[in-house]
């Protein structure tokens, strides 16, 4: 299957151009087995109640029956089960968590979206991407600011970006590479299978669930059609400034050398986004002036450049030893709060139940895993505030 896969990115990547006939026979029972395995085990179950391990029991017969509803077209999505998980801010993200079969199917149509599209992907996006991370995206923007001509930052959010993808512009943004009608028609119809919350069945008209296998990629197909080209092959082309897109995920920062170019860009991405059925997040939509010389500039003035905050940290700006200009970046506050409160439920939650021997063993990897995503240049203190 790694061969078919092969192809099918060395086809699109010889031709731009090409599209894709026939995927849907590439879900045979040998690769779906291989996205089984690649399923975590301890995940939370869909509607049905049934987990990873039960669906293992038999899972020859399960695949085999799951291939032959596929090939007779009589498979369908089932819904997925809502649940919330709090928010820094008070609120609530919604999550769908689908059925152990549908993840299987999920993971192997992301696997072909995959192998098509990541050809097509450009530079300026890092998020939910093979071999790129959110470390990347940050290396990218401490460059942009540190040796370009960095003057101003655009700082926008998506609003609720997963819950309101158009589905057609999606399926428009599908079909500039895929023209099979059978794949096309599963992804359609993921789309569509609908939400199980309390005991009721809502169906879905826009948006794809977070939490889904499937979601992300169809994320990125979105956004690079919507956000990354035309921004690259338009908004570039148009201004004559320095200007930069990093995006990770629906999360991103825009670069800027000249404020008027700035501030015209943030009015054109009102309404580029507004066409596709997504519009920004008002509350927290930012210009500022930043970078080398509005630290410079403040300097003088005895003033404080504002800061943003981006994948988990606040950006601002630091100097050197020497008194030079850097970009400065600690973990933020609101993650920090965050991150702190969900140790603290946790140890609440297991220190009186499991025998301090065993939890302790969990609790490193835990810390382990804050220090390898936060633990970067000049973010000790908040490193050693975590661990206090």
């Amino acid at each position: 299957m790694t061969t078919k896969l092969a192809s099918l990115t060395l086809r699109a990547r010889e031709n731009p151009k090409s599209k894709f006939m026939s995927l849907a026979h590439l879900l045979t029972e040998d690769f779906l087995v291989e996205c089984f395995w690649e399923l975590k085990r301890d995940k939370a179950t869909g509607i049905d109640g049934v987990g990873a391990r039960d669906y293992e029991v038999n899972l020859e017969g399960n695949i085999k029956d799951l291939v032959e509803r596929l090939k007779a077209r009589k498979y369908k999505p089932q819904p997925v089960r809502r649940v919330y998980i709090p928010k820094s801010d008070g609120s609530k993200r919604g999550l769908g968590i689908p059925t152990v079969e549908d993840k299987i199917v999920q993971m192997g149509i992301k696997k072909i979206l995959e192998a098509i599209f990541e050809v097509d992907f450009m530079d300026v996006s890092f998020g939910f991407r093979p071999n790129r991370s959110c470390h990347d995206a940050l290396d990218v923007l401490d460059k942009a600011i540190m040796t370009k001509p960095t003057n101003y930052v655009v700082d926008m959010d998506i609003e609720k970006f997963f819950d309101t993808i158009d589905h057609k512009w999606l399926m428009k943004c599908l079909r500039q590479r895929i023209e099979d009608t059978s794949l096309l028609r599963l992804i359609a119809r993921f789309l569509v299978a609908g939400v199980m919350e309390e005991g009721k069945c809502i169906q879905t008209d826009k948006g794809t669930p977070q939490g889904g296998v499937l979601s992300p990629i169809l994320a990125n197909i979105y956004l690079h059609y919507i956000l990354d080209l035309w921004f690259e092959k338009k908004i570039k082309r148009q201004f004559k400034g320095f200007a930069q897109l990093i995006r990770s995920a629906f999360d991103f920062i825009v670069c800027f050398q000249s404020g008027s170019e700035a501030k015209a860009f943030g009015e054109m991405l009102k309404q580029r986004l507004g066409k596709f059925g997504l519009k920004t997040a008002e509350s927290k939509a930012r210009i500022i002036e930043f970078g080398r010389y509005a630290w410079e500039k403040a300097q003088r003035q005895d003033e404080k450049v504002a800061t943003f905050d981006f994948l988990g940290f606040t950006h601002y700006c630091d100097k050197t030893r020497r008194g030079k200009f850097k970009l400065g970046r600690k973990t933020s506050a609101k993650k920090f709060g965050q991150k702190l409160g969900e140790m603290n439920l946790w140890l609440k939650r297991v220190r009186n139940v499991v025998e301090l021997e065993e939890w302790w063993k969990v609790l490193r990897l835990k810390l382990l895993g804050h220090y390898r995503y936060y633990g970067i240049s000049g973010n000790m203190q908040a490193l050693r505030k975590f661990y206090i």
